[in-house]
């Protein structure tokens, strides 16, 4: 059974044929820096190089004899918690989500339409990043707002990146050798857009986004958490409109708006070179980690290990150095000697004495999407 894959980020398109069961790697690539200096201009062009790699690399689309694409898509509100066939009905809820994550749902909905019109033969099943999340207690997905008006316009916590979220979790129960559902983590999943969850037993019972993508940890263009009052402040004082609070929360703050670069690579060359911004800026990216493993150490009670995965997580050793230190008292400990290498398999980077592992497990969501897209096209009825 194969599975063309399609993961649209809010810069980057990462696409993969698998055979799910393999998992056989037919094709494989990304498009990055989308909207930005040196890249497409926007997620069609992009859709288009990748519609033109996957035809020189494997023939027509058409002629690939596809059982299913899966598509990552970001948020599924409360309307969807598990992987969907895609219709034209599945499509207009996903519009209508867009609110809810305005860098990622619009591009994902983009890709959704464009493979659907190329491929209407074949089924498209939409992977939501917010089911894994659904097991969030309520203490833990409740705003303290009017409690009406939440239900009324679904203001609560969702959570992202659970499909990343999701097979980390069971690789770092693996290398740990130990059970999955009785495996307590704190999984750091630090790329463009980043996320710190908390999972006891293989389900998530915290996390960082929350209504939208915007929440929580520094990013490479997003704020994370902020008080409201500035945003009111900044309406009144300065005069921004909302749809200005917007741009500036979502797509120019973060590493871009404290250091001038959104690329951590970037932010570290320039601290390097003595720039006090882009040092202020990946210290401050640090330490909201920090931050948010101490609390979920907490959450949890006992965590076997804390991880890092995805771009920033699995290649940056002085982002992972520097996130947890000073939590030697907490039995959180880095060896520098382990963290110095870069491996593209998962490995154990913490003492062998510590008493919570440290662990570097590279994401592999699009083998995640075709593994529950494969599932549900053959659980469907003929």
């Amino acid at each position: 059974m194969t599975v063309l894959v399609l993961n649209c980020g809010s810069s980057s398109i990462k696409y993969q044929l698998i055979d799910p069961d393999g998992p056989a790697r037919l094709a494989k690539g990304i498009v990055e820096r989308i909207g930005e200096d040196g890249g497409v201009p926007d997620h069609a062009a992009a859709l288009r190089q990748v519609a033109a790699e996957l035809e020189r690399d494997c023939g027509p689309l058409a002629e690939l004899g596809l059982a299913a694409v899966g598509h990552r898509i970001v948020h599924g509100g409360d309307r969807f918690a598990e992987p969907t066939l895609v219709d034209d009905d599945v499509e207009r809820v996903i519009e209508q989500l867009a609110p809810l994550a305005p860098l990622h749902n619009p591009p994902g909905l983009t890709a959704l339409r464009l493979a659907r019109r190329e491929l209407p033969d074949v089924p498209h099943v939409a992977v939501f990043d917010t089911a894994f999340h659904q097991t969030l207690p309520p203490v833990a997905y409740t705003y303290a707002v009017e409690r009406d008006l939440a239900a009324r316009y679904g203001v609560r916590r969702y959570g992202f990146h659970g499909t990343s979220v999701s097979y980390v979790s069971r690789a770092a129960a693996e290398l740990l050798g130990r059970d999955p559902d009785d495996t307590n983590l704190v999984v750091l999943h630090l790329g463009n857009g980043a996320s710190a969850t908390a999972v006891r037993g293989g389900r998530s019972v915290d996390t960082s986004m929350g209504l939208t993508p915007l929440e929580g940890l520094v990013m490479g263009t997003r704020t994370g958490d902020i008080d409201p009052g500035a945003l009111f402040y900044l309406h009144r004082e300065a005069g921004l409109s909302v749809d200005d609070l917007d741009r500036l929360t979502n797509r120019s703050s973060g590493l871009l708006g404290l250091a001038g670069a959104n690329d951590l690579r970037e932010v570290h060359r320039m601290a390097k070179a003595g720039d006090q911004a882009a040092q202020l800026a990946r210290e401050l990216y640090c330490y909201r980690i920090r931050h948010y493993v101490g609390a979920y150490l907490a959450v949890l009670g006992r965590a076997h290990a804390i991880v890092f995965t995805a771009g920033v997580g699995e290649n940056d050793s002085w982002v992972r150095s520097h996130s947890l230190a000073g939590l030697r008292q907490f039995g959180v400990e880095v060896d520098h000697v382990r963290n110095s290498f870069t491996s593209s398999r998962a490995q154990v980077i913490s003492p062998d004495e510590a008493d919570v592992a440290v662990l570097v497990v590279p994401t592999d969501e699009e083998l995640e999407i075709a593994r529950q897209a494969a599932g549900l096209v053959e659980a469907a009825p003929a």
